[in-house]
């Protein structure tokens, strides 16, 4: 009977079962590093998925066969509408051109596979998508940092229109780019389907949560779209003379608050990160880097709320003798630059960004923050040598 049953499955019409594959989202670009870069899409169907990769050049993508990447797991091809691949040895401050494919399964009994069309980026009437690792030994480059725009997609477009190969070597998402997320679908069409048909394909993102994205039915999803380059919510990396510290300020109220519905465990949460920071800052690649940059949504200072006091209490200690040059928060979404000295709890500079502005940094051999309004008008100048 099994046997009959798994003959009418596969003789039956592949329209019965689909009606094409599509790439809904992406792709974009995450954990990129000198060595390795991982590349994100969706589609409307399951699908198992690669990419083939060539390096940077003005011939065709297909003068020579070029080498295909997985999204597996632990051996297997991952079926699925999220794909994810990682690519691995890769060189430092070295440009790469990428195609994605998605070849959509239509039916899958025991290990009897139908497979339909194929959905692909598109080689031949445009150039290729392409990304550049990272590199510690650039001497220059700039970034784009914005926050709390809590899924109005209007104001990142209005923020990040002129961001460009040319101009930015990567974009800092710092926390609450939406408001509460239920559905996975509310990454995309809060904030990410803009930020790929703007730059994503090309300029990676890097995520650092913030209060609001641990909130909602599908918070504990939204690692599988930005994920840490340690499995972590809080991780590191260098770029040119700046070492980037992303911290994890959780959620603003205590884990015992009504609001959290006896899920919150971040004071926990926080003390693991705390250990984590030591180790890091005692490293040589930290304490080698020019510039030392923390990244943290909530900022140590400014209010008496838990989360405030919480990071001031377990962070400060440890960034106060780090040599951090400075600490880009938001959050509050009101402007404050307190300068080293005028917090004697802080003992580095700390900008607290708004939410209707952008910082675009540009470092060399000092750190230039301008701080620039939606019609790009600057507003303030900071400089830190």
């Amino acid at each position: 009977m099994r046997t009959n049953w798994l003959l009418i499955f596969f003789c039956l019409p592949i329209f019965l079962f689909s009606q094409g594959i599509q790439i809904t989202n992406g792709p974009y670009l995450q954990r990129i590093g000198e060595n390795e870069a991982t590349i994100i899409w969706t589609t409307n169907n399951d699908a198992i998925s690669w990419l083939e990769l060539a390096p940077a050049g003005n011939d065709s993508f297909y003068a020579t066969e070029r080498p295909r990447y997985y999204n597996t797991s632990h051996g297997s091809r991952v079926i699925g509408k999220l794909h994810r691949i990682t690519v691995k040895g890769l060189s430092p401050g070295t440009e790469y051109r990428y195609r994605i494919f998605s070849k959509e399964v239509t039916g899958y009994a025991g290990h009897q596979v139908l497979y339909g069309t194929i959905a692909s980026s598109n080689v031949y009437s445009r150039k290729p998508f392409s990304f550049t690792t990272l590199d510690k030994n650039k001497k220059a480059f700039s970034f784009r940092v914005v926050n709390d725009i809590h899924g109005k997609a209007d104001n990142l477009l209005a923020m990040l229109k002129d961001v460009k190969k040319e101009n930015t070597d990567l974009v800092i998402f710092n926390g609450d780019m939406i408001s509460t997320l239920n559905d996975e679908k509310e990454i995309f069409t809060g904030f990410m389907d803009t930020a790929v048909e703007l730059f994503a394909k090309e300029i990676p993102i890097f995520y650092t949560r913030g209060n609001h994205e641990t909130r909602g039915r599908a918070n504990t999803r939204l690692y599988d779209y930005f994920p840490g380059s340690n499995g972590h919510f809080y991780f590191a990396f260098r770029h040119g003379p700046v070492f980037f510290l992303v911290l994890d300020s959780g959620e603003d109220k205590p884990d015992s608050d009504i609001e959290y519905s006896e899920l919150s465990q971040f004071d926990n949460y926080r003390d693991e990160q705390k250990e984590w920071i030591e180790t890091v800052i005692a490293t040589p690649e930290f304490q080698s880097a020019p510039f030392r940059i923390a990244i943290m949504h909530i900022p140590p200072s400014g209010t008496t709320w838990h989360g405030t006091q919480d990071v001031a209490r377990k962070f400060l200690p440890l960034l106060n003798k780090a040599n951090i040059d400075i600490m880009l928060s938001g959050h509050t979404h009101n402007y404050k630059y307190i300068d080293k000295g005028d917090d004697q709890n802080i003992h580095f500079p700390v900008l607290i960004n708004d939410d209707e502005t952008y910082l675009e940094i540009s470092v060399n051999s000092q750190i230039e923050i301008l701080q620039k309004d939606m019609s790009g008008k600057t507003v303030n100048r900071h400089v830190v040598k």
